[in-house]
Formats: structure tokens, C-alpha cells, sequence
């Protein structure tokens, strides 16, 4: 007995101890685990918002060396005259002179269909709030001179207007006429010239490409 009261306080101690080690391990213990799940929740975040902003400064960049390279070509992406027209009217200027110089050339179109924006031009992934992009696919009938002179007059054009590709093939009852399929893509601003002037650099800043040809 004199042993056991002797080392009462000593035991009534190391109770307590054990009693508070467990107060810590479950009162304590979950708020820790859920500080260290909101710290990797918050550094988480943190790092999607910087991807984010890396992607948003690399769409500036590029958007920024698509202007400066249709700045330093010889010819001038096509300006609506009017604000907030819609992609058929935008379309509409170039398509009708684009139908008029094959006319001009006596060329017959035997069919034709397009395409708004398509999704592999530079300009559509870097810049579709600021240019139209369209391509337009004919089937044309015509003889070698004539032909010629289309594509002379395409690159006389003064916006600029890319040709996709060109297949040519020989009439089979007479070599001298073509029937040829033609693929050029069209560019416009979405905006007059003096809007896309004066936009602020952050919104038509841009593209790592040159003007394609």
C-alpha cells in the first residue's frame, strides 16, 4: 500500500498525460487533416489559375504577332465599313468579288460550297473575336489562259486572300479545257479599320505566325 501511494501521484500523472495526448489526437488531429486538405486544395487552385493565366498571356502574345505580321505585309486584311455585322456580310464583299474576277475571266463555276472559321487557321485559334476566317471550294471549268489570269488577278487583289489549293485536270474529251477544283480562304476584320486600330493591346495583341501564304 505505502508502494502504491507512494507512486499514486506518478500514475495519476501519466493518466493525465495519456488523457490529454488523446484529447489532442481527436479534437486536434481532424483540424489539422483538414488544414493540410485546404492548403493542397488552395495550392491546387493557385496552380490552375497560373496555367491559366500563362495560356491567357501566350493567346496575348500570338494575337499580338498576327497583327504585326499583317502590319508588315503588302496587303491588308479586309475592314468592314459598318460595326456588328454578321459573318454573311462580312463574307459577302469578298465572295462577290472573288465570283466576279471568275466571271470576269470567263470561268463557269460548277459547284461551289464554304466554310465559316475553320478550326487549323492561325487566325481562327488566336484570333476569331477579331478576324472571319472562310474558305470557299469551287469546281471551275476553264481553258489554261483564262485560269492564268484568275490566279494573276487573285494576288493583284488588294486584301488578302490565300489559295488552299488548286488541282488541276484536263478535259477527257478535250485537253484544252480544265475542270479544276479551287480552294481559297478569305479574311476579314470583324470590325471597321479605325475600331481595330484602336483596340487596347490586350484584345487583338498577337500570334506566332506569319501572314500564310
Amino acid at each position: 500500500m505505502d508502494k502504491i501511494k507512494r507512486y499514486q501521484g506518478v500514475i495519476i500523472f501519466c493518466l493525465a498525460v495519456v488523457a490529454l495526448l488523446a484529447a489532442v489526437y481527436f479534437i486536434v488531429g481532424p483540424k489539422v487533416s483538414q488544414m493540410k486538405e485546404n492548403t493542397a486544395t488552395i495550392e491546387e487552385k493557385q496552380g490552375e489559375l497560373e496555367k491559366k493565366e500563362q495560356e491567357q498571356a501566350n493567346v496575348v502574345r500570338k494575337l499580338k504577332k498576327l497583327k504585326d505580321s499583317i502590319m508588315n505585309s503588302q496587303k491588308k486584311i479586309y475592314s468592314p465599313i459598318e460595326s456588328d455585322l454578321g459573318n454573311d456580310t462580312l463574307f459577302f464583299t469578298l465572295y462577290n468579288d472573288v465570283i466576279e474576277m471568275l466571271h470576269a475571266n470567263s470561268i463557269k463555276i460548277k459547284s461551289i460550297d464554304y466554310t465559316y472559321n475553320p478550326e487549323t487557321d492561325e487566325f481562327v485559334k488566336f484570333g476569331k473575336d477579331v478576324y472571319f476566317v472562310c474558305d470557299v471550294n469551287m469546281e471551275v471549268v476553264s481553258n489554261y489562259v483564262n485560269l492564268g489570269k484568275l490566279i494573276q488577278d487573285l494576288y493583284q487583289y488588294p486584301y488578302y486572300i490565300r489559295i488552299n489549293e488548286i488541282e488541276v485536270n484536263p478535259y477527257e474529251k478535250d485537253k484544252k479545257i480544265l475542270v479544276s477544283h479551287l480552294s481559297l480562304r478569305l479574311y476579314a476584320h470583324t470590325s471597321p479599320e479605325e475600331a481595330v486600330a484602336n483596340e487596347p493591346e490586350s484584345k487583338i495583341d498577337g500570334a506566332d505566325v506569319a501572314l500564310p501564304q
